[in-house]
């Protein structure tokens, strides 16, 4: 028996824990983590997405201030209500040690960028971003694990494998073991690596649903001095590209001036990312380029379009893929050799030379190649033979469950946060997402 159950140890879940321990010590919360504790993880396998702080753990923190990137709440909430809570999570984030520093533009030089970038196809989105660092990130989460302590029961290496309702209700969550929690209020927060899981729950559970994209592309390596001038300025550059021969959205993600790119393991695939530390740098910077891919009837399973892409390049790679972009424009593969007289260093040397165009659909390379164009017309030297492409990046998001603004689903007592529940996309809406469900269960609590 609980009062509150929360699935899911990543940011989400943490925020909902925090905010309800803190207006409510008395409750009896329990959160499930199909991995490990923070002190028990490593950057390893699955153990770089799952466990104590989620993939956030091992992120490099960045928490984009924003109420235009980062998820899907301002559908939901006016836009000074989500710029405040915004505001409240990054306050909680930076009041431990090595918090960050955060890079706010100011307003002359996001008007030339913005020109420029209109001259270059492309439309610039400028953000506030507090950027953490991958280390000071993990220090971070592990502070916010020593807060709770004992405040709440914490079920670590244990899947939750159902979230059990009664005559329209939720009443608890039934556990790999053979065992069940019983309690009144649910609160899923599964995390991007359980995108598949929460999508069969709200099938079994008659949740009205609709399909997110999904986003597939390349994480995009080159010398730092190429973004030096957007970097200095803004640290992380989003921009926004509609591609001339398919009109769809291509945007980049997730830029790290200096950092590294790393892999990442989603269940059975591999797939890559990137971080970047607060207190020491490489000679490169990364990004990447995503594709929103979005299906209409009769298909309805963007999760496992994805798997199957990222499957055929782990399949040909045996893991990741590294190619020079380059050798791609020249139809033809990245073998070792020619890596070796590449001008670009990798830095993630667990990567295998190929040929991304045999696993990445032609409309998606097609995008992906039109958009470097664009962005070397802004930053010369980005559309290089020498930069390099590594293949597949994918974020995975659960079909949009239908929520009010509470986060609340059609079974009353079961919430649906994070990037889980297709509604968030980063670390700071994540948290976010977690302290508006915790509300509403206190509400009606009290």
């Amino acid at each position: 028996m609980a009062d509150v159950i929360i699935v899911g140890a990543g940011p989400a879940g943490i925020f909902a824990a925090l905010e309800l321990s803190k207006r409510s010590p008395a409750l009896d919360i329990v959160i499930i983590e199909q991995g490990k504790d923070i002190d028990e993880r490593s950057r390893t396998g699955s153990e770089m997405v799952i466990g104590w702080g989620g993939a956030g753990a091992y992120s490099d923190g960045k928490l984009t201030i924003s109420t235009d990137v980062g998820g899907q709440l301002s559908s939901l909430l006016p836009e000074d209500e989500l710029l405040s809570l915004l505001e409240e999570v990054d306050a909680v984030y930076s009041g431990y040690e090595s918090s960050g520093k955060v890079f706010s533009i100011n307003p002359d030089d996001a008007a030339s960028i913005s020109a420029r970038a209109r001259l270059a196809g492309l439309v610039y989105v400028p953000t506030k971003v507090r950027h953490i660092g991958t280390e000071n990130c993990y220090t971070i989460l592990k502070n916010l694990r020593e807060t709770l302590g004992n405040k709440v029961r914490m079920i670590f290496n244990t899947r939750a494998v159902d979230i059990i309702k009664q005559q329209g209700r939720v009443t608890g969550v039934s556990l790999e073991d053979g065992t069940s929690i019983e309690a009144p209020f649910v609160i899923a927060a599964p995390g991007r690596v359980g995108s598949s899981w929460m999508s069969r729950q709200a099938k079994r559970l008659c949740l009205e649903t609709r399909p997110n994209p999904v986003d597939l592309g390349v994480r995009v390596e080159l010398p730092a001095v190429v973004l030096k001038e957007l970097t200095d300025k803004a640290y992380e550059t989003k921009f926004i590209y509609y591609s001339r021969t398919f009109d769809d959205r291509v945007r980049t993600f997730c830029m790290n001036p200096y950092g590294e790119v790393v892999r990442e393991t989603l269940g059975d695939i591999l797939t890559v990312n990137g971080h970047s530390w607060a207190n020491k740098r490489t000679e490169n910077t990364n990004f990447a380029i995503l594709v929103s891919a979005d299906f209409t009837e009769p298909f309805d399973d963007p999760i496992g379009y994805g798997e199957s892409v990222a499957t055929m390049a782990n399949m040909l790679g045996k893991g990741v893929i590294v190619q020079r972009l380059g050798d791609l424009l020249a139809g033809r593969r990245t073998t070792a050799s020619r890596l070796s007289k590449c001008s670009t260093l990798p830095t993630l040397k667990q990567a295998t030379p190929g040929d991304l165009s045999y696993c990445l659909p032609y409309r998606i390379l097609t995008d992906i190649i039109e958009m470097l164009g664009c962005l070397d017309r802004l930053a010369p030297g980005v559309n290089s033979a020498h930069t390099l492409l590594y293949g597949i990046e994918v974020k995975f998001y659960s079909n949009r469950i239908r929520l009010d603004k509470d986060l609340e689903t059609q079974v009353a007592g079961l919430h649906v946060i994070g990037d889980g529940a297709g509604i968030t996309r980063g670390l700071i809406q994540a948290s976010c997402s977690g302290i508006i469900a915790a509300r509403s269960v206190l509400k009606k609590i009290n």
